[in-house]
């Protein structure tokens, strides 16, 4: 498996760069322990992968780095971004969490 983006995903993560003005720079994605239900997402972005990361290659020019623990866990990850009401944010849609808290930002395997 791999993980995926949608086109809105891509869109915010490009747009993003642009504003930062950092066209090169790689969308992280990683798991870091903690929230609500024990395991939270965290996305940065970086200047080159780590020796051991997955790169990942989507539209508009977006590569996505996952180090190797995080990989782990975020295997057929789909990755998206939401406009609601009150919150914009991306969205991991993961086969693998067995539960999330009611906020949404953390997950439990």
């Amino acid at each position: 498996m791999a993980i995926t983006m949608t086109q809105a995903a891509s869109k915010r993560v490009a747009a993003l760069k642009e504003r930062r003005n950092r066209p090169t720079d790689l969308f992280k994605v990683g798991i870091r322990g903690g929230g609500c239900s024990g395991l939270s997402y965290y996305v940065d972005f970086v200047e080159e992968p780590g020796p051991k990361d997955k790169v990942f290659e989507f539209d508009n020019d977006v590569k996505v780095v996952v180090d190797r623990k995080s990989y782990l866990f975020v295997n057929g990850t789909e990755i998206d971004f939401v406009i609601e009401k009150m919150k914009r944010s991306f969205v991991f849609n993961n086969p693998l969490a067995q539960g999330s808290c009611s906020c949404g930002e953390s997950f439990a395997l």
